[in-house]
């Protein structure tokens, strides 16, 4: 006789008695007959290791008693934890005076960016939770594999449970220490909506608005920080273009194919507004002024042909000075052949490729493309652009650079 066998035959002749005793310990015959069937199910996954028991329905019995005391148990221990959080809810007024954020999502980012965790877990695991993107469209962000962002958001979760973090509200003194972090996590869910990684949309507005919303009201929690301002004017600017980047049938428009008669002149003034304010602050520009500043130059140039692009590349100088990394290089690459023709862009996109830091991001054989089409090399832009394509998984972005290359191709 099979184990399954045996205990489908020990089943049959014991089960009608096990939950007999389990309906008298419990006073609940559905509550028996579900720990009766649990106890089954462990049967069936031990006994075939461990062999069949030697009283069989007692063994059955104790397991369906051991999995109700632990029931009981988690109840009674929610059921106090309900209590406690009962009697915390009675203590708290909306209007607590040392509740330093009115925010309930910003007020469970900067909880979530807790200094126990390592930067990079912290926005991982604040973006799977509150930000609501996927792993993969996190790891797309961080140009990393999916499996390595799964790693970092369940080291993160044994971290915070190991060091029985509280889930309170930091002091105003600990809001700087988890500044940096917040405001990655608000940017990366910016950036999330204005050029979405995957699916049928070549936006996604609603985390746009939510970012910049979440933005604005850091802004008026610490208005001495020039990087929250920077932050805020930045996705004002790029916020103001969001009309513009698609065509009625959802497809997608390039900047210097705008129509700026679309751009949101509102947000460009209250984007030129708290860059300003950013500046007038006295410090240094940090890493989310200068792009701000970068984005100020398109976002005011009256036309594509107006762009002060010498001014750019500066500014990505000034970038890459204290906040290096390869996508600020490709940009800095678009500037330069803008700048000084798209030879010079290409040595440095080449440059760029050089070193295999891109491998697997879409956008720099796109960039690579584009610079080769306005060098006349048409097939080589094609496969560029084909590759592209290939790599990315937005469905808007993908027809748009097989138009490229199939354009490249016609001309």
């Amino acid at each position: 006789m099979t184990t399954n066998a045996a205990v489908e035959a020990v089943w049959r002749i014991e089960s009608s008695r096990v939950i007999a005793t389990l309906a008298r310990l419990t006073g609940d015959v559905g509550l028996a007959e579900d720990l009766a069937q649990d106890a089954l199910i462990a049967a069936l996954e031990q006994w075939p290791e461990t062999g069949v028991p030697r009283n069989a329905g007692a063994w059955l019995t104790a397991v369906a008693k051991r999995r109700a005391i632990d029931g009981w148990r988690r109840q009674t221990a929610l059921r106090e934890r309900y209590q406690t959080l009962a009697h915390s809810l009675e203590e708290t007024t909306d209007d607590d005076p040392d509740d330093v954020i009115r925010d309930d999502l910003l007020r469970l980012i900067f909880v979530s960016c807790h200094p126990v965790l390592q930067p990079s877990s912290r926005v991982a695991l604040t973006l799977r939770l509150l930000g609501g993107l996927t792993t993969e469209e996190i790891a797309r962000a961080f140009l990393v594999p999916s499996p390595t962002i799964g790693q970092r958001i369940s080291r993160a979760k044994r971290t915070l449970s190991a060091a029985k973090v509280p889930f309170e509200v930091p002091d105003r003194s600990e809001l700087k220490e988890r500044l940096g972090a917040v405001l990655e996590v608000l940017y990366l869910i910016f950036n999330e909506g204005y050029a979405a990684t995957s699916g049928d949309g070549w936006m996604r507005p609603g985390l746009c608005r939510e970012a910049l919303r979440l933005g604005r009201t850091l802004a008026e929690l610490l208005p001495a920080e020039p990087e929250v301002h920077g932050l805020v004017a930045l996705m004002e600017f790029q916020s103001s273009r969001l009309g513009a980047r698609t065509a009625p049938d959802g497809s997608a428009i390039l900047l210097q194919d705008q129509d700026r008669s679309r751009w949101n002149r509102l947000q460009i003034t209250r984007g030129v507004a708290a860059l300003a304010r950013a500046d007038s602050l006295g410090r240094a520009r940090g890493p989310y002024v200068l792009q701000a500043a970068l984005a100020a130059c398109h976002a005011t140039a009256p036309h594509s042909a107006d762009t002060d692009w010498a001014l750019i590349v500066a500014l990505y100088d000034a970038l890459s000075a204290i906040a290096p990394s390869p996508i600020v290089e490709l940009n800095r690459a678009v500037a330069v052949s803008m700048a000084s023709g798209p030879d010079a862009g290409l040595t440095a996109v080449d440059r760029l490729a050089g070193v295999g830091a891109l491998a697997g991001y879409h956008l720099l054989p796109a960039v690579r493309g584009d610079l080769l089409a306005k060098l006349g090399r048409g097939p080589e832009a094609r496969l560029e652009f084909e590759r592209a394509a290939s790599l990315t998984r937005n469905e808007r972005e993908r027809e748009l650079l097989l138009g490229r290359a199939a354009n490249t191709l016609a001309d």
